[in-house]
């Protein structure tokens, strides 16, 4: 029905007649001359339609945005003056011959190109949500993603192999979600949470090197990181040591992001273990953007008189860590107090913090805290002297379970990094 795309039309068309098929994005009525921004997935055409061709003139004095169309035209030079450069397409409109209106559209309830819109609405009139820009983008974008992993690995020898998705329920971190079968009756099968067993058996039977990018269920509450029904791409190998497997893995994510977004990553990623993952970042999968730290301070505080400290400070499970704020003092009370009823959310009972006013001084005249008066001036001073504190900043404590102060720091601490610009504007 069409010979081109209308972001695909160029200055390299010009004089040639084409038909283009798409969504009327916008229509304006100039006096007498009828544009229309015709849109499809790969961008979008200024069309033209003037009195000379009456019945398509005709039409498109009845089109409104979301009609779809089928025009044909011949491609010329916009007139000097109305050139877009911000388009791929703004040097060129389409004089029509035809048009043809392939569907009409109710009005539709929001506009495609409105940024503002409740999410509520996009969800209830999914489809034409998808037709907006930022969500083409994603799903091109996701495609594109996919493609780039399975050339790669394929380039790897790897094979990818389709594994059941109505199986028996294994005893793995969460529910399954559990599917009843009719033909035997008061029996279910489960929707797998990984191809734990699948990929295993692969490996017993000689495949070497499997991969998949594949839907995983798991029937647990909502987390900022986890949803019941996600996506992963799934390895499994054979005789590949530690080392190589993960040399594999930044190669692929390497090439990925070098083709897909133009991004180039470092030649070796930055390593570092679990153990000092959570200690300065209280998650073992740290966002490095964030310049904010974790400093461990349970030694200096298992002598002081603030029980809430040298409690979990003696306690071999539990543990005090601070994170610093570089010029956090000026936070507001409303502020340390959301930041407060954050960390609840991860378990933490409170959020006790300091703010440094004039670090020479270790007591409450250069400190500003209702804490300070119940800590030693040797346990103030190594606080200091650890995070780096200096006049202006905020020092912010966990004291509980191990677990729970690196939920709790950890989650505060992307969360102020982010909202307060302590980042370092690397794009990986």
């Amino acid at each position: 029905m069409r010979t081109h795309y209308c972001g695909g039309v160029s200055a390299a068309d010009i004089g040639n007649t084409v038909t283009l098929c798409g969504w009327a994005h916008r229509r304006r009525d100039h006096g007498g001359v009828i544009f229309i921004d015709l849109r499809d997935r790969e961008g979008m055409m200024q069309v033209v339609i003037d009195p000379d061709t009456p019945e398509a003139f005709r039409l498109a004095e009845d089109v409104r945005s979301e009609f779809v169309l089928k025009i044909e035209g011949l491609v010329r030079p916009r007139p000097a003056g109305t050139e877009n450069p911000n388009m791929p397409t703004g040097m060129v409109e389409l004089l029509t011959k035809k048009l043809e209106v392939l569907n009409p559209s109710l009005t539709p309830p929001f506009q495609i190109d409105d940024d503002t819109i409740n999410e509520n609405i996009r969800l209830q009139y999914r489809y034409l949500d998808l037709r907006r820009e930022p969500m083409q983008k994603n799903l091109k974008l996701r495609y594109r993603v996919s493609k780039l992993m399975r050339d790669y690995l394929d380039a790897h020898g790897f094979m990818e192999v389709e594994t059941p998705m109505l199986t028996r329920s294994t005893p793995e971190g969460a529910r399954d979600y559990l599917v009843p079968s009719r033909v035997h009756d008061g029996m279910f099968y489960a929707l797998p949470q990984s191809p734990q067993l699948f990929k295993q058996l692969l490996m017993v039977s000689g495949v070497d090197r499997y991969f998949q990018i594949t839907k995983c269920f798991r029937d647990e509450d909502l987390r900022a990181d986890r949803q019941p029904e996600f996506t992963q791409v799934d390895l499994e190998t054979s005789f590949m040591g530690e080392e190589a497997i993960m040399n594999l893995v930044e190669g692929m994510i390497r090439d990925m992001m070098q083709k897909a977004q133009d991004i180039a990553l470092p030649a070796a990623f930055p390593r570092m273990t679990y153990a000092e993952a959570m200690n300065k970042y209280g998650s073992d999968k740290p966002d490095m953007r964030v310049t904010l730290e974790i400093v461990d301070v349970g030694d200096v505080m298992k002598e002081v008189a603030f029980k809430v400290f040298s409690g979990p400070a003696n306690d071999p499970k539990g543990r005090v860590a601070a994170l610093r704020i570089p010029g956090g003092a000026s936070l507001s009370r409303g502020e340390i107090d959301g930041y407060t009823e954050f960390v609840k959310i991860y378990g933490a009972k409170g959020l006790a913090y300091i703010k440094v006013n004039d670090v020479t001084q270790l007591n409450e005249a250069g400190l500003q805290s209702p804490i300070v008066k119940n800590l030693s001036a040797a346990s103030l001073a190594a606080v200091i002297e650890r995070t780096g504190a200096a006049n202006g900043d905020l020092i912010f404590f966990g004291a509980d379970r191990a677990k729970v102060v690196n939920d709790a720091l950890g989650a505060l601490r992307l969360k102020i990094g982010h909202e307060k610009g302590h980042v370092d504007g690397r794009t990986w």
